[in-house]
Protein backbone atom coordinates (compact mmCIF):
# COMPACT_ATOMS: atom_id res chain seq x y z
CA UNK A 1 0.00 0.00 0.00
CA UNK A 2 1.38 3.30 -1.11
CA UNK A 3 1.74 6.14 1.30
CA UNK A 4 2.42 9.72 0.42
CA UNK A 5 5.72 11.00 1.65
CA UNK A 6 5.70 14.54 2.76
CA UNK A 7 8.85 16.39 1.84
CA UNK A 8 9.51 19.49 3.88
CA UNK A 9 9.93 22.62 1.87
CA UNK A 10 13.53 23.72 1.23
CA UNK A 11 14.87 26.28 3.56
CA UNK A 12 16.92 29.27 2.58
CA UNK A 13 20.16 27.60 3.88
CA UNK A 14 21.33 24.30 2.49
CA UNK A 15 22.43 21.79 5.16
CA UNK A 16 25.35 19.69 3.90
CA UNK A 17 26.89 16.79 5.81
CA UNK A 18 30.34 17.49 7.36
CA UNK A 19 33.14 15.91 5.35
CA UNK A 20 36.48 14.66 6.81
CA UNK A 21 39.28 16.99 5.77
CA UNK A 22 41.51 15.57 3.00
CA UNK A 23 45.11 16.22 2.13
CA UNK A 24 43.92 18.06 -0.97
CA UNK A 25 41.96 20.44 1.19
CA UNK A 26 45.19 21.38 2.94
CA UNK A 27 47.28 21.44 -0.18
CA UNK A 28 44.88 23.93 -1.72
CA UNK A 29 45.49 26.33 1.15
CA UNK A 30 48.63 28.29 1.90
CA UNK A 31 48.99 26.67 5.30
CA UNK A 32 51.94 25.95 7.59
CA UNK A 33 51.16 22.28 7.15
CA UNK A 34 52.00 22.51 3.45
CA UNK A 35 55.37 24.03 4.28
CA UNK A 36 56.01 21.41 6.92
CA UNK A 37 55.08 18.51 4.64
CA UNK A 38 57.12 19.58 1.67
CA UNK A 39 60.13 21.12 3.41
CA UNK A 40 60.69 20.07 6.98
CA UNK A 41 59.41 16.49 6.95
CA UNK A 42 61.70 15.28 4.11
CA UNK A 43 64.60 17.02 5.86
CA UNK A 44 63.89 15.24 9.14
CA UNK A 45 63.52 11.88 7.39
CA UNK A 46 66.84 12.31 5.58
CA UNK A 47 68.58 13.17 8.84
CA UNK A 48 67.15 10.07 10.46
CA UNK A 49 68.27 7.81 7.58
CA UNK A 50 71.80 9.23 7.57
CA UNK A 51 72.12 8.81 11.33
CA UNK A 52 70.77 5.26 11.12
CA UNK A 53 73.17 4.22 8.37
CA UNK A 54 76.17 5.73 10.13
CA UNK A 55 75.23 4.18 13.45
CA UNK A 56 74.61 0.72 11.98
CA UNK A 57 78.08 0.71 10.49
CA UNK A 58 79.74 1.70 13.76
CA UNK A 59 77.69 -0.29 16.21
CA UNK A 60 79.29 -3.53 15.01
CA UNK A 61 82.66 -2.08 15.99
CA UNK A 62 81.46 -1.13 19.45
CA UNK A 63 79.60 -4.21 20.62
CA UNK A 64 82.64 -6.17 21.75
CA UNK A 65 84.38 -3.26 23.40
CA UNK A 66 81.39 -2.47 25.59
CA UNK A 67 82.16 -5.41 27.83
CA UNK A 68 85.35 -3.85 29.11
CA UNK A 69 83.63 -1.35 31.35
CA UNK A 70 80.67 -1.64 33.68
CA UNK A 71 80.99 1.96 34.83
CA UNK A 72 78.59 4.71 33.91
CA UNK A 73 81.13 7.19 32.52
CA UNK A 74 80.76 7.73 28.80
CA UNK A 75 83.72 8.54 26.58
CA UNK A 76 83.07 11.70 24.60
CA UNK A 77 84.44 10.77 21.18
CA UNK A 78 81.82 12.23 18.88
CA UNK A 79 78.06 12.16 18.53
CA UNK A 80 78.06 9.22 16.16
CA UNK A 81 79.93 6.78 18.40
CA UNK A 82 78.09 4.29 20.54
CA UNK A 83 77.84 5.06 24.23
CA UNK A 84 80.14 2.36 25.45
CA UNK A 85 83.67 2.49 26.75
CA UNK A 86 86.37 -0.04 25.82
CA UNK A 87 88.56 0.85 28.77
CA UNK A 88 87.94 3.10 31.72
CA UNK A 89 91.11 4.64 33.08
CA UNK A 90 91.54 7.47 35.49
CA UNK A 91 93.96 10.22 34.51
CA UNK A 92 96.25 9.45 37.42
CA UNK A 93 97.54 6.02 38.30
CA UNK A 94 96.60 2.80 36.57
CA UNK A 95 92.96 2.19 37.40
CA UNK A 96 91.38 0.92 34.18
CA UNK A 97 89.45 -2.16 35.15
CA UNK A 98 85.87 -2.87 35.95
CA UNK A 99 86.73 -3.80 39.53
CA UNK A 100 88.80 -0.76 40.41
CA UNK A 101 92.07 -2.67 40.73
CA UNK A 102 95.26 -1.24 39.16
CA UNK A 103 95.96 -2.32 35.60
CA UNK A 104 97.49 -1.38 32.27
CA UNK A 105 96.21 -1.95 28.76
CA UNK A 106 98.07 -2.81 25.56
CA UNK A 107 96.88 -2.71 21.95
CA UNK A 108 98.54 -4.27 18.92
CA UNK A 109 97.25 -3.58 15.41
CA UNK A 110 98.58 -4.15 11.90
CA UNK A 111 96.93 -1.16 10.22
CA UNK A 112 97.63 -2.29 6.61
CA UNK A 113 99.89 0.23 4.91
CA UNK A 114 98.15 1.97 1.96
CA UNK A 115 101.03 0.86 -0.30
CA UNK A 116 99.86 -2.74 0.26
CA UNK A 117 96.07 -2.29 0.30
CA UNK A 118 94.68 -3.55 -3.01
CA UNK A 119 91.60 -1.76 -4.34
CA UNK A 120 91.00 -3.86 -7.46
CA UNK A 121 91.40 -7.63 -7.37
CA UNK A 122 91.48 -7.68 -11.17
CA UNK A 123 94.29 -5.13 -11.26
CA UNK A 124 96.67 -5.79 -8.37
CA UNK A 125 98.73 -2.69 -9.13
CA UNK A 126 95.93 -0.35 -8.01
CA UNK A 127 96.72 0.49 -4.40
CA UNK A 128 95.08 2.73 -1.83
CA UNK A 129 98.24 4.86 -1.63
CA UNK A 130 97.31 6.34 -5.03
CA UNK A 131 94.12 7.86 -3.61
CA UNK A 132 94.74 10.32 -0.79
CA UNK A 133 91.06 10.65 0.18
CA UNK A 134 90.82 6.89 0.72
CA UNK A 135 93.89 6.30 2.88
CA UNK A 136 93.43 9.51 4.81
CA UNK A 137 89.82 8.71 5.76
CA UNK A 138 90.66 5.14 6.80
CA UNK A 139 93.64 6.16 8.90
CA UNK A 140 91.72 9.00 10.57
CA UNK A 141 89.23 6.42 11.70
CA UNK A 142 92.05 4.23 13.04
CA UNK A 143 93.49 7.17 14.96
CA UNK A 144 90.07 7.99 16.43
CA UNK A 145 89.73 4.42 17.65
CA UNK A 146 93.17 4.47 19.23
CA UNK A 147 92.36 7.71 21.03
CA UNK A 148 89.00 6.32 22.08
CA UNK A 149 90.49 3.16 23.59
CA UNK A 150 93.34 5.10 25.20
CA UNK A 151 95.53 2.08 25.84
CA UNK A 152 98.62 2.55 27.97
CA UNK A 153 100.74 0.93 25.23
CA UNK A 154 100.03 0.99 21.48
CA UNK A 155 102.01 -1.11 18.99
CA UNK A 156 101.29 -0.63 15.28
CA UNK A 157 102.66 -2.57 12.34
CA UNK A 158 102.67 -1.68 8.61
CA UNK A 159 102.85 1.97 9.61
CA UNK A 160 103.40 4.01 6.42
CA UNK A 161 106.59 5.76 7.48
CA UNK A 162 107.23 6.84 3.88
CA UNK A 163 104.33 9.32 3.86
CA UNK A 164 105.05 12.49 5.84
CA UNK A 165 101.41 13.59 6.00
CA UNK A 166 100.27 10.32 7.53
CA UNK A 167 103.21 10.23 9.95
CA UNK A 168 102.46 13.80 11.05
CA UNK A 169 98.77 12.98 11.59
CA UNK A 170 99.57 10.04 13.89
CA UNK A 171 102.35 11.80 15.79
CA UNK A 172 100.35 15.00 16.26
CA UNK A 173 97.13 13.24 17.31
CA UNK A 174 98.79 10.78 19.67
CA UNK A 175 101.15 13.43 21.02
CA UNK A 176 98.25 15.74 21.85
CA UNK A 177 96.61 12.84 23.70
CA UNK A 178 99.66 12.36 25.94
CA UNK A 179 101.67 9.72 24.09
CA UNK A 180 105.37 9.52 23.33
CA UNK A 181 105.69 8.01 19.85
CA UNK A 182 108.60 6.08 18.32
CA UNK A 183 108.68 4.98 14.70
CA UNK A 184 111.07 2.64 12.89
CA UNK A 185 111.24 2.03 9.15
CA UNK A 186 112.03 -1.32 7.59
CA UNK A 187 115.39 -1.56 5.88
CA UNK A 188 115.96 -1.07 2.13
CA UNK A 189 113.27 1.63 1.86
CA UNK A 190 110.35 -0.77 2.00
CA UNK A 191 108.05 2.15 2.85
CA UNK A 192 106.39 0.79 5.98
CA UNK A 193 107.56 0.02 9.49
CA UNK A 194 106.54 0.15 13.13
CA UNK A 195 105.07 2.75 15.48
CA UNK A 196 105.04 2.32 19.25
CA UNK A 197 103.22 4.82 21.48
CA UNK A 198 103.62 4.97 25.26
CA UNK A 199 101.20 7.04 27.34
CA UNK A 200 103.19 9.48 29.47
CA UNK A 201 100.68 9.41 32.32
CA UNK A 202 101.42 5.73 32.86
CA UNK A 203 104.99 5.03 31.76
CA UNK A 204 108.33 6.77 31.48
CA UNK A 205 110.64 5.47 28.75
CA UNK A 206 114.00 4.63 30.34
CA UNK A 207 115.69 3.29 27.24
CA UNK A 208 114.95 2.08 23.75
CA UNK A 209 116.69 0.02 21.11
CA UNK A 210 116.16 -0.65 17.43
CA UNK A 211 116.75 -4.13 16.03
CA UNK A 212 117.59 -4.63 12.36
CA UNK A 213 117.45 -8.25 11.27
CA UNK A 214 119.12 -7.45 7.91
CA UNK A 215 117.58 -10.56 6.42
CA UNK A 216 115.49 -11.68 3.50
CA UNK A 217 112.40 -9.77 4.65
CA UNK A 218 114.01 -6.46 5.74
CA UNK A 219 112.24 -6.81 9.06
CA UNK A 220 112.88 -4.79 12.22
CA UNK A 221 111.84 -4.66 15.87
CA UNK A 222 111.59 -2.03 18.59
CA UNK A 223 112.54 -2.60 22.22
CA UNK A 224 111.41 -0.14 24.90
CA UNK A 225 112.39 -0.34 28.55
CA UNK A 226 109.75 1.56 30.54
CA UNK A 227 108.93 2.29 34.18
CA UNK A 228 105.54 3.03 35.69
CA UNK A 229 105.08 6.70 36.56
CA UNK A 230 102.86 6.05 39.56
CA UNK A 231 103.67 3.14 41.86
CA UNK A 232 101.58 0.00 41.63
CA UNK A 233 99.95 -0.56 45.01
CA UNK A 234 100.50 -4.20 45.73
CA UNK A 235 98.91 -4.03 49.17
CA UNK A 236 98.34 -1.49 51.94
CA UNK A 237 102.02 -1.37 52.82
CA UNK A 238 103.80 -2.06 49.53
CA UNK A 239 104.08 -0.05 46.31
CA UNK A 240 106.54 -0.39 43.46
CA UNK A 241 107.37 1.50 40.30
CA UNK A 242 107.34 -1.47 37.98
CA UNK A 243 109.71 -1.77 35.04
CA UNK A 244 108.67 -3.57 31.86
CA UNK A 245 110.30 -4.42 28.54
CA UNK A 246 108.06 -3.98 25.50
CA UNK A 247 108.86 -5.31 22.02
CA UNK A 248 106.99 -4.44 18.82
CA UNK A 249 107.70 -6.40 15.63
CA UNK A 250 106.30 -7.75 12.37
CA UNK A 251 107.71 -11.06 11.18
CA UNK A 252 108.18 -12.19 7.60
CA UNK A 253 105.15 -13.58 5.74
CA UNK A 254 105.72 -17.31 5.01
CA UNK A 255 105.38 -17.24 1.21
CA UNK A 256 106.55 -20.86 1.29
CA UNK A 257 107.42 -23.31 4.05
CA UNK A 258 111.17 -22.91 3.60
CA UNK A 259 110.83 -19.35 4.92
CA UNK A 260 109.66 -20.67 8.29
CA UNK A 261 113.29 -20.82 9.35
CA UNK A 262 113.61 -17.07 8.66
CA UNK A 263 110.70 -16.20 10.96
CA UNK A 264 112.06 -18.53 13.63
CA UNK A 265 115.46 -16.88 13.33
CA UNK A 266 113.90 -13.42 13.69
CA UNK A 267 112.33 -14.44 17.01
CA UNK A 268 115.60 -16.05 18.08
CA UNK A 269 117.39 -12.74 17.47
CA UNK A 270 114.79 -10.85 19.52
CA UNK A 271 115.17 -13.22 22.47
CA UNK A 272 118.96 -13.17 22.20
CA UNK A 273 118.88 -9.38 22.28
CA UNK A 274 116.56 -9.41 25.30
CA UNK A 275 119.01 -11.60 27.21
CA UNK A 276 121.96 -9.43 26.18
CA UNK A 277 120.19 -6.17 27.06
CA UNK A 278 119.20 -7.37 30.53
CA UNK A 279 122.65 -8.81 31.22
CA UNK A 280 124.60 -5.76 30.03
CA UNK A 281 122.38 -3.36 31.97
CA UNK A 282 122.42 -5.61 35.04
CA UNK A 283 118.65 -5.63 35.20
CA UNK A 284 116.66 -7.77 37.57
CA UNK A 285 113.99 -10.02 36.14
CA UNK A 286 110.94 -8.10 34.92
CA UNK A 287 107.83 -8.74 32.84
CA UNK A 288 108.33 -8.81 29.06
CA UNK A 289 105.51 -8.01 26.63
CA UNK A 290 105.96 -8.94 22.96
CA UNK A 291 103.46 -7.39 20.56
CA UNK A 292 102.99 -7.67 16.86
CA UNK A 293 102.01 -9.49 13.72
CA UNK A 294 103.82 -12.83 13.97
CA UNK A 295 102.58 -14.15 10.60
CA UNK A 296 102.08 -17.60 12.09
CA UNK A 297 99.32 -19.42 13.94
CA UNK A 298 99.19 -21.39 17.18
CA UNK A 299 100.17 -24.52 15.27
CA UNK A 300 103.37 -22.96 13.96
CA UNK A 301 106.99 -23.26 15.01
CA UNK A 302 107.25 -19.66 16.26
CA UNK A 303 104.33 -20.17 18.65
CA UNK A 304 105.89 -23.32 20.08
CA UNK A 305 109.30 -21.66 20.34
CA UNK A 306 107.90 -18.76 22.35
CA UNK A 307 105.93 -21.10 24.59
CA UNK A 308 109.13 -23.01 25.34
CA UNK A 309 110.65 -19.72 26.45
CA UNK A 310 107.97 -19.10 29.08
CA UNK A 311 105.71 -16.76 27.09
CA UNK A 312 101.93 -17.06 27.12
CA UNK A 313 99.40 -15.69 24.64
CA UNK A 314 97.35 -13.10 26.54
CA UNK A 315 94.24 -13.69 24.43
CA UNK A 316 94.32 -17.45 24.95
CA UNK A 317 94.91 -17.06 28.68
CA UNK A 318 91.98 -14.64 28.99
CA UNK A 319 89.66 -17.03 27.16
CA UNK A 320 91.07 -20.17 28.77
CA UNK A 321 92.21 -21.70 25.48
CA UNK A 322 94.91 -24.36 25.53
CA UNK A 323 97.73 -25.23 23.14
CA UNK A 324 95.76 -28.19 21.78
CA UNK A 325 94.73 -28.52 18.14
CA UNK A 326 91.11 -28.28 19.27
CA UNK A 327 91.68 -24.68 20.41
CA UNK A 328 94.03 -23.71 17.57
CA UNK A 329 91.34 -22.19 15.38
CA UNK A 330 88.86 -20.81 17.89
CA UNK A 331 89.76 -17.28 16.81
CA UNK A 332 91.31 -15.52 13.83
CA UNK A 333 92.91 -12.10 13.39
CA UNK A 334 93.92 -11.84 9.73
CA UNK A 335 92.65 -12.45 6.22
CA UNK A 336 95.67 -12.52 3.93
CA UNK A 337 95.96 -11.61 0.26
CA UNK A 338 95.21 -15.22 -0.64
CA UNK A 339 91.86 -15.07 1.14
CA UNK A 340 92.95 -17.39 3.98
CA UNK A 341 91.97 -16.51 7.55
CA UNK A 342 94.14 -17.34 10.57
CA UNK A 343 95.18 -16.07 13.99
CA UNK A 344 98.57 -14.35 13.70
CA UNK A 345 98.42 -11.30 15.99
CA UNK A 346 99.58 -11.85 19.55
CA UNK A 347 100.38 -10.02 22.75
CA UNK A 348 102.82 -12.33 24.50
CA UNK A 349 103.56 -12.06 28.21
CA UNK A 350 106.46 -13.56 30.14
CA UNK A 351 106.54 -13.00 33.88
CA UNK A 352 109.75 -12.99 35.92
CA UNK A 353 111.29 -16.42 36.56
CA UNK A 354 108.79 -18.22 34.33
CA UNK A 355 109.96 -21.73 33.66
CA UNK A 356 111.92 -21.82 30.41
CA UNK A 357 114.57 -23.82 28.65
CA UNK A 358 117.97 -22.47 27.75
CA UNK A 359 117.50 -20.33 24.67
CA UNK A 360 119.98 -22.31 22.55
CA UNK A 361 118.22 -25.57 23.43
CA UNK A 362 114.81 -24.13 22.50
CA UNK A 363 116.21 -22.80 19.24
CA UNK A 364 117.62 -26.23 18.34
CA UNK A 365 114.32 -27.97 19.10
CA UNK A 366 112.42 -25.43 17.01
CA UNK A 367 114.82 -25.83 14.10
CA UNK A 368 114.57 -29.63 14.30
CA UNK A 369 110.80 -29.19 14.26
CA UNK A 370 111.05 -27.37 10.93
CA UNK A 371 113.38 -30.06 9.55
CA UNK A 372 110.86 -32.72 10.57
CA UNK A 373 108.03 -30.73 8.96
CA UNK A 374 109.94 -30.40 5.70
CA UNK A 375 110.66 -34.13 5.64
CA UNK A 376 107.03 -35.06 6.40
CA UNK A 377 105.93 -32.62 3.70
CA UNK A 378 107.49 -34.93 1.11
CA UNK A 379 105.76 -37.91 2.74
CA UNK A 380 108.74 -39.27 4.63
CA UNK A 381 107.79 -41.28 7.70
CA UNK A 382 110.24 -41.89 10.56
CA UNK A 383 112.14 -44.80 8.98
CA UNK A 384 112.18 -43.17 5.56
CA UNK A 385 113.38 -39.89 7.04
CA UNK A 386 116.27 -41.66 8.76
CA UNK A 387 117.21 -43.36 5.50
CA UNK A 388 117.03 -40.01 3.67
CA UNK A 389 119.34 -38.37 6.20
CA UNK A 390 121.68 -41.36 6.27
CA UNK A 391 121.99 -41.20 2.48
CA UNK A 392 124.86 -43.38 1.24
CA UNK A 393 126.49 -43.88 4.63
CA UNK A 394 127.93 -47.38 4.93
CA UNK A 395 126.84 -47.73 8.57
CA UNK A 396 123.44 -47.42 10.22
CA UNK A 397 124.03 -43.80 11.18
CA UNK A 398 123.96 -40.25 9.83
CA UNK A 399 127.22 -38.45 9.13
CA UNK A 400 127.70 -34.68 9.35
CA UNK A 401 128.21 -34.34 5.59
CA UNK A 402 125.01 -36.33 4.88
CA UNK A 403 123.14 -34.18 7.42
CA UNK A 404 124.27 -30.97 5.66
CA UNK A 405 123.37 -32.36 2.24
CA UNK A 406 119.87 -33.30 3.44
CA UNK A 407 119.27 -29.80 4.83
CA UNK A 408 120.30 -28.36 1.49
CA UNK A 409 117.84 -30.61 -0.35
CA UNK A 410 114.91 -29.38 1.77
CA UNK A 411 115.96 -25.71 1.21
CA UNK A 412 117.06 -25.02 4.76
CA UNK A 413 120.67 -24.28 3.82
CA UNK A 414 122.43 -23.02 0.72
CA UNK A 415 120.11 -20.01 0.43
CA UNK A 416 120.60 -16.42 1.56
CA UNK A 417 117.80 -16.87 4.11
CA UNK A 418 118.70 -20.39 5.23
CA UNK A 419 120.62 -21.71 8.22
CA UNK A 420 124.15 -20.38 8.57
CA UNK A 421 127.19 -22.63 8.80
CA UNK A 422 127.45 -22.02 12.56
CA UNK A 423 123.74 -22.68 13.14
CA UNK A 424 123.99 -25.94 11.19
CA UNK A 425 126.99 -26.92 13.27
CA UNK A 426 125.14 -26.10 16.50
CA UNK A 427 122.21 -28.29 15.43
CA UNK A 428 124.57 -31.15 14.71
CA UNK A 429 126.10 -30.86 18.18
CA UNK A 430 122.60 -31.09 19.70
CA UNK A 431 121.76 -34.11 17.55
CA UNK A 432 124.98 -35.97 18.31
CA UNK A 433 124.16 -36.46 21.98
CA UNK A 434 127.10 -38.77 22.79
CA UNK A 435 129.58 -36.72 20.76
CA UNK A 436 130.97 -39.64 18.76
CA UNK A 437 130.73 -37.82 15.42
CA UNK A 438 127.67 -39.64 14.03
CA UNK A 439 123.94 -39.76 14.81
CA UNK A 440 122.57 -43.26 15.26
CA UNK A 441 118.93 -44.26 15.07
CA UNK A 442 118.30 -43.80 18.80
CA UNK A 443 119.67 -40.26 18.71
CA UNK A 444 117.61 -39.54 15.59
CA UNK A 445 114.46 -40.93 17.23
CA UNK A 446 115.00 -38.67 20.26
CA UNK A 447 114.85 -35.67 17.94
CA UNK A 448 111.96 -37.00 15.85
CA UNK A 449 109.77 -37.73 18.87
CA UNK A 450 110.64 -34.57 20.82
CA UNK A 451 107.70 -32.88 22.54
CA UNK A 452 107.56 -29.15 23.17
CA UNK A 453 105.88 -28.41 26.40
CA UNK A 454 106.69 -31.20 28.82
CA UNK A 455 109.14 -28.90 30.62
CA UNK A 456 106.59 -26.17 31.28
CA UNK A 457 106.06 -26.54 35.01
CA UNK A 458 104.20 -23.94 37.01
CA UNK A 459 107.10 -22.49 38.95
CA UNK A 460 105.39 -19.26 39.94
CA UNK A 461 102.11 -18.90 41.79
CA UNK A 462 100.07 -15.89 42.78
CA UNK A 463 100.99 -14.74 46.24
CA UNK A 464 98.48 -14.04 48.95
CA UNK A 465 98.68 -10.27 49.23
CA UNK A 466 98.20 -10.40 52.98
CA UNK A 467 101.45 -12.27 53.52
CA UNK A 468 104.90 -10.78 53.85
CA UNK A 469 107.39 -10.33 51.05
CA UNK A 470 109.19 -13.56 50.25
CA UNK A 471 112.84 -13.65 49.31
CA UNK A 472 112.19 -15.02 45.81
CA UNK A 473 109.21 -12.79 45.13
CA UNK A 474 108.76 -10.75 41.97
CA UNK A 475 106.14 -8.47 40.47
CA UNK A 476 104.45 -9.78 37.37
CA UNK A 477 101.17 -9.39 35.52
CA UNK A 478 97.96 -11.36 35.38
CA UNK A 479 95.88 -11.23 32.21
CA UNK A 480 92.51 -9.76 33.16
CA UNK A 481 90.83 -9.36 29.77
CA UNK A 482 91.64 -9.61 26.09
CA UNK A 483 89.44 -8.67 23.16
CA UNK A 484 89.63 -8.80 19.38
CA UNK A 485 87.77 -6.43 17.08
CA UNK A 486 85.69 -6.98 15.01
CA UNK A 487 83.88 -9.35 17.32
CA UNK A 488 83.16 -11.96 14.63
CA UNK A 489 86.83 -12.96 14.55
CA UNK A 490 86.54 -14.24 18.11
CA UNK A 491 84.31 -16.95 16.64
CA UNK A 492 86.69 -17.76 13.80
CA UNK A 493 84.72 -15.73 11.22
CA UNK A 494 86.00 -12.86 9.08
CA UNK A 495 83.24 -10.25 8.47
CA UNK A 496 82.94 -9.14 4.85
CA UNK A 497 81.90 -5.60 5.81
CA UNK A 498 85.07 -4.93 7.81
CA UNK A 499 87.41 -2.57 5.92
CA UNK A 500 89.53 -0.88 8.60
CA UNK A 501 92.41 -3.30 7.91
CA UNK A 502 93.07 -6.88 6.89
CA UNK A 503 93.96 -7.53 10.54
CA UNK A 504 91.87 -7.45 13.68
CA UNK A 505 92.81 -5.16 16.55
CA UNK A 506 93.87 -6.95 19.73
CA UNK A 507 93.80 -5.32 23.17
CA UNK A 508 94.73 -6.92 26.48
CA UNK A 509 94.39 -5.69 30.06
CA UNK A 510 96.94 -6.70 32.69
CA UNK A 511 96.96 -6.16 36.43
CA UNK A 512 100.11 -6.34 38.58
CA UNK A 513 100.41 -9.33 40.86
CA UNK A 514 102.99 -10.50 43.34
CA UNK A 515 104.56 -13.80 42.36
CA UNK A 516 106.32 -16.29 44.57
CA UNK A 517 108.83 -18.13 42.43
CA UNK A 518 111.10 -21.08 42.89
CA UNK A 519 114.15 -20.78 40.69
CA UNK A 520 115.70 -23.86 39.20
CA UNK A 521 117.42 -24.79 35.98
CA UNK A 522 115.70 -26.83 33.37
Amino acid sequence: MNQDITVPPPSNSVHKPKLRPTLNSYFNKPTLFKAFFFCFLPFLISLFLIAYLNQSGKNSEMVLLAGFCNGSDIANVDSSESKSVPFQETRTGHACSTMGEPCISCTTFNILAPIYKRLDQQNQSVRESDFRAFWLARNKKIVNWLLYERSSIICLQEFWVGNEELVHMYEESLGAAGYDTFKLARTNNRGDGLLTAIHKEYFKVLNRRELFFNDFGDRVAQLLHVQSVAPFSINQNESVQQEIIIVNTHLLFPHDSSLSIVRLHQVYQILQYLETYQRENKLSQMPVILCGDWNGSKRGHVYKFLRSQGFVSSYDIAHEYTDSDADAHKWVSHRNHRGNICGVDFIWLRNPHNSQKLLKISWAEAAFGIIKYQLKKVSLAENDAFAFLRADSSGNHITYSAFCDALRQVNLTGLSHGLSFQETKDLWVQADADGNGVVDYEEFKRIWDATWLQHMDEDCSLEDLNEGIAEDEAIGFAVKKAVLFPHEVEKGIWPENYSLSDHARLTAVFSPVRLRCSKHSL
